[in-house]
């Protein structure tokens, strides 16, 4: 199989005071590291196995086993959800910022709709950025499913994810979901989300 567990790309404490060095510490290292085991576990000896990640999250359906749905759906999100932000947040490109005023009429209020996106899911999931069809739209999906399964509500390719599992944010912010998503913007890759969007334009 060619499936690796990543590194995070900062240190645990690198998000402070925006998201905590303990949450930072057990969210990788306990919750996404189960989910990429699991997920090997399960696909090993499968046609699976010889797939790319992103073509397996392409081909989950009603019929796809839970195993795989949702340790293969918390392997994914968890990767774009630790390259989605940054030590100190960045900014976004022209390029990236032309299509978001267009779409949404500016990043505060793309922001806007993320949020809302993410305190309205009901239980644990995420909010995601997407590009459909070439434009950029907002969705969120329950558990660990994304936007590239057959079975969400809204396919695309994500480009921006927002967990919004009481594990991100518990230790925190408690039972304060918007409060933990207002400080998620404080951190938000822009560039990297910029670059991801440039690589689909």
């Amino acid at each position: 199989m060619a499936f690796a567990f990543p590194d995070l790309p900062y240190d645990y404490s690198a998000l402070e005071p925006h998201v905590d060095a303990m949450t930072m510490e057990i969210h990788y290292d306990r919750h996404h590291r189960t989910y990429f085991n699991n997920f090997t576990g399960a696909v090993d000896g499968t046609p699976d196995a010889d797939k790319s990640l992103e073509d397996v999250m392409k081909s989950v359906d009603a019929g796809t086993s839970a195993a795989i749905r949702n340790n293969g759906g918390g392997y994914y999100n968890h990767i774009l959800y630790w390259e989605s932000m940054c030590n100190g947040g960045s900014a976004p490109s022209d390029a990236f910022k032309g299509a978001v005023d267009s779409t949404f009429g500016s990043v505060d209020k793309l922001k806007e709709e993320l949020k809302q996106a993410g305190i309205t899911r009901f239980g644990s999931g995420f909010a995601w950025l997407i590009v459909a069809d070439g434009k950029l739209a907002v969705t969120s999906t329950p558990n660990q499913d994304n936007p590239l399964m057959p079975v969400a509500p809204m396919q695309g390719t994500p480009i921006l994810a927002l967990d919004v599992w009481e594990h991100a944010y518990y230790l925190k912010h408690q039972n304060k979901r918007p409060a933990y998503i207002d400080a998620y913007f404080d951190v938000v890759d822009w560039a990297k989300v910029s670059e991801r969007f440039g690589a689909l334009a």
